[in-house]
């Protein structure tokens, strides 16, 4: 059973999200230019990096899936049956089924902000669980938001799986934990995927890949400010970059400007010299102690982490336990 709106994802330029027009004049004023992840993932984007997920080079979705298969059930011991779970960042939802399975709840609440994108995701998923009531939530999880009513009283399960978290800086990171620990409630579980650092000859294939899909996932956000901002920015003048910036321990994608470029976006004018770059999306990596650290700070006490084999990956489940006052 699936629960849903007619709210569009794409949107004209007349009625482009403020938001991200916002972000984008932001960013092509100032000289240290960087535009927000989150903006990468309209409907195409969010299809392209479905496709990356499948790539050989990128270990994250497949290590991870392996780790569900494996711990979902010691998740559902430990977590407590029977949970609504909430997942934030819901894309295909491909990863949610094993949780589902082990959970065994009645309730399932799958947060994108790509409408369209979620609502066939949660189509699918209903489908394969009839008696499981999918509550389909379009919006900005950076952000409080209000789930159903349905669930309410239902003790809540967060999911976040992807290393997603790893595309923030700390401080926004932070912020977003407590905005979780704010939506799903004191005594909710938070079940998070947290990506290790690991030697930049694994990591860079993973945002660089041979085929070149990372490179359109990248480049497809120049086509979305062209057509939602009445850009003309010339796509074929850039290229993706991805580095590792050991200082921050992150993977960092770029777009780099091939040849001395001008363009209009929303009829101001901008340009950018050979070499210069757009940075679009940081992906940091965690050691255990740095991940325990950073959900302290959010208000989340870690109750277990498993692990792949290689240490390249980790689930983390935590607990959003009363604040106390310090002794």
């Amino acid at each position: 059973m699936i629960q849903t709106s007619d709210a569009p994802d794409q949107t004209p330029s007349a009625e482009a999200d403020p938001a991200f027009r916002d972000d984008v004049l932001a960013c092509f004023r100032s000289t240290r230019r960087a535009i927000p992840a989150r903006w990468l993932y309209d409907l195409a984007g969010s299809e392209l990096f479905e496709a990356i997920t499948d790539l050989p080079e990128y270990y994250p979705t497949r290590t991870e899936t392996a780790l569900l298969q494996r711990y979902c059930g010691e998740v559902a011991a430990q977590g407590g049956a029977g949970r609504a779970v909430v997942e934030f960042g819901s894309g295909s939802s491909v990863k949610t089924p094993h949780l589902l399975r082990a959970v065994q709840g009645d309730h399932y609440v799958p947060i994108d902000i790509s409408g369209d994108f979620l609502r066939d995701s949660a189509a699918s998923l209903a489908a394969d669980f009839p008696q499981l009531q999918v509550h389909p939530l379009e919006g900005d999880f950076m952000h409080p938001l209000k789930l159903p009513d349905d669930i309410a009283d239902v003790p809540k399960l967060g999911f976040f799986p992807g290393s997603t978290i790893g595309n923030m800086v700390a401080r926004t990171s932070v912020d977003l934990l407590r905005s979780m620990r704010e939506t799903l409630g004191e005594g909710a579980m938070l079940l998070i995927g947290m990506d290790r650092i690991k030697s930049p000859d694994i990591l860079i294939p993973a945002y660089d890949d041979a085929q070149g899909v990372t490179a359109e996932f990248n480049l497809n956000l120049l086509r979305r400010i062209n057509r939602e901002l009445d850009g003309d920015i010339p796509v074929e003048s850039f290229r993706h970059v991805a580095r590792w910036n050991d200082s921050y321990a992150r993977i960092e994608m770029h777009l780099e400007a091939l040849e001395d470029v001008a363009f209009e976006v929303l009829g101001e004018r901008f340009s950018m010299a050979k070499g210069e770059t757009i940075h679009t999306e940081n992906s940091h990596k965690y050691g255990p102690r740095d991940a325990r650290l950073l959900l302290r700070s959010g208000g989340w006490t870690t109750r277990h982490e498993w692990t792949d084999p290689d240490d390249w990956f980790a689930l983390i489940l935590a607990e959003a336990k009363p604040f106390q006052r310090a002794p």
